[in-house]
């Protein structure tokens, strides 16, 4: 049985931490899956979307596999820190849009994968968290995150005394973007999921990479790259159909060019 599962329907590529026993804990294994199925997704033209989510209904992801990574040598620990850590920025700098469907707890590495999301919904009993200073050590990788949606002082508070937040709390933190009663998770989710399958891709991705490219520069010069980026979505045929679906009041349908 493969730790990660792959699959592309209605234009979505789901990628779902398949390791339900082990509480979707994060193999190495499953971190070079990840990595091979990002680069699936982005070369594939008919994968709009991507979505992250795990097995079951308990857990999203509870972080690295512990047990198995800590008995490892240290060169092997070495080179799966490293592995997650080009993984949280992968995703993080990913030209499509990326969705994380939390369908049960997220805890330690399991928070740098909803982070390095777009947009993050979670059903409303499920439980956030950093515990990592509970067992002695501490949430190096996903803090760069941590610090880049939450506040810095509510982040120390949560990070420092490792407690679990509910989803609300997160969702009052800007660490998730919905919460949503259990039983209509997977309806609503798969509504958003559509939404953004019909959108421009082309629009999409030059937008993402743009928002990247200026983020901490001052604010002149970022909205002066931003003026050129603009120029660049309306040059594409898809912006072209989007006015002319528009004024003909209709749908529009984004080829991606």
């Amino acid at each position: 049985m493969t730790d990660l599962l792959y699959e592309i329907k209605d234009r979505i590529a789901w990628v779902t931490i398949n390791r339900e026993k082990q509480r979707n804990a994060i193999s190495y294994d499953a971190i070079q899956l990840f990595l091979t199925y990002l680069d699936q997704a982005e070369a594939d033209p008919q994968v709009r979307v991507v979505c992250l989510t795990g097995a079951g209904d308990k857990v999203f992801c509870s972080g690295a596999d512990l047990g198995s990574a800590m008995q490892e040598a240290s060169d092997i620990k070495e080179m799966m820190f490293t592995q997650y850590a080009r993984l949280l920025t992968r995703i993080s700098q990913f030209p499509k849009p990326t969705l994380a469907k939390i369908n049960g707890h997220c805890l330690a590495g399991g928070t740098g994968f909803m982070l390095a999301c777009d947009i993050v919904i979670a059903q409303e009993d499920a439980l956030f968290g950093t515990p990592e200073v509970n067992v002695g050590l501490f949430p190096m990788m996903i803090g760069a995150l941590i610090f880049r949606n939450v506040l810095r002082k509510k982040a120390m508070e949560m990070i420092l005394l490792g407690e679990k937040l509910t989803a609300v709390k997160a969702l009052e933190m800007g660490m998730i973007t919905r919460v949503l009663p259990k039983e209509d998770l997977n309806r609503e989710t798969k509504k958003i999921l559509s939404s953004l399958a019909a959108k421009s891709p082309g629009g999409m991705k030059i937008g993402k990479q743009a928002f990247q490219e200026v983020e901490g520069l001052p604010l002149g010069q970022a909205i002066e790259t931003l003026a050129v980026k603009l120029g660049e979505v309306a040059a594409t045929k898809d912006a072209a159909e989007g006015i002319t679906a528009f004024l003909e009041k209709r749908a529009p349908k984004f080829t991606g060019e």
